[in-house]
């Protein structure tokens, strides 16, 4: 009776499992940093990590629309989130809705254990319909200075499939170009980037504000960041696109959308999956 029970409940869990395969539209890459602690001037460093609900909102509404989400690291290990980030200002004031989406990034598949980056360009590219890479300061350290970044977005940007970020996650696509580790040492080092082959110059973009990061910067008690991403962006060629501070704005061009602060996570979850939706027509 024992067994019996146990192949009942193993047949259940394979067509459970089968039918998901078949009713899900396909995989989502989640680009997502490694690092918890952030180098800042006069060698300080900054607790960080990702935004909870620029990485859960857009998560939530891509699963809810049938897509399997596949998360990777740098290092292939477990993604910290921006203890900042965990206030229901984020969430329309609402606590209820803050604990939902935490509980969502909870449950995705692989957030304990990630793919390694190596592991998802070994694994072949073509498997997925879109990236997203969410936003926190933590993009900063390991994802805009990757030469595996790179290969991943050159994949995505050469097949023209859907390309999303959001606040300071569009700083990854620096390392689309052909030394992002160079460009962002000079930017460190307060010297003038020159960025070579990137593959996004030109295109229309946002990103986390000049006038939000100096808000932010406020609250660092007098530290300062090794840079701004909004000038890193812009003097790399992208032709930076803003609203007023603090409100909605997402920008797209081609495959790619990017959106500026947090306030534009739904925006921006919207504007995916509509690309999405316009490519598989």
């Amino acid at each position: 009776m024992f067994k019996q029970t146990l192949l009942a409940v193993a047949v259940l869990s394979s067509l459970g499992q089968v039918a998901q395969a078949e009713t899900s539209k396909g995989q989502i890459l989640v680009l997502l940093s490694s690092e918890s602690q952030m180098q800042l001037q006069d060698g300080k460093t900054l607790s960080t990590g990702y935004y909870l609900n620029e990485f859960g909102v857009p998560a939530d509404a891509f699963l809810q629309a049938g897509y399997e989400l596949v998360l990777a690291t740098p290092k292939g290990n477990a993604p910290a989130v921006d203890e900042k980030s965990v206030t229901a200002q984020y969430f329309g004031g609402s606590e209820a809705e803050m604990q939902r989406i935490q509980q969502v990034i909870a449950e995705l598949p692989g957030i304990d254990d990630t793919l390694s980056l190596q592991e998802v360009i070994d694994g072949g590219l073509a498997q997925y319909e879109a990236v997203f890479i969410p936003g926190g300061h933590a993009p900063l350290i390991d994802l805009a200075n990757n030469p595996q970044v790179g290969t991943i977005l050159t994949h995505f940007n050469a097949q023209a499939k859907p390309t999303a970020a959001i606040c300071h996650g569009p700083i990854a696509l620096l390392s689309a170009q052909q030394n992002p580790q160079q460009y962002q040492q000079a930017l460190v080092q307060q010297k003038t980037p020159v960025a070579s082959k990137w593959i996004y110059q030109g295109y229309k973009m946002t990103i986390f504000s000049d006038v939000e990061e100096t808000v932010f910067e406020t609250s660092l008690k007098g530290d300062k960041l090794q840079y701004y991403p909004g000038k890193a962006m812009q003097q790399a060629g992208g032709n930076m696109q803003y609203s007023e501070a603090w409100t909605p704005n997402v920008v797209v061009d081609r495959e790619l959308i990017t959106g500026q602060n947090p306030f534009s996570d739904k925006a921006l979850a919207a504007a995916m999956l509509d690309k999405l939706a316009t490519a598989t027509e």
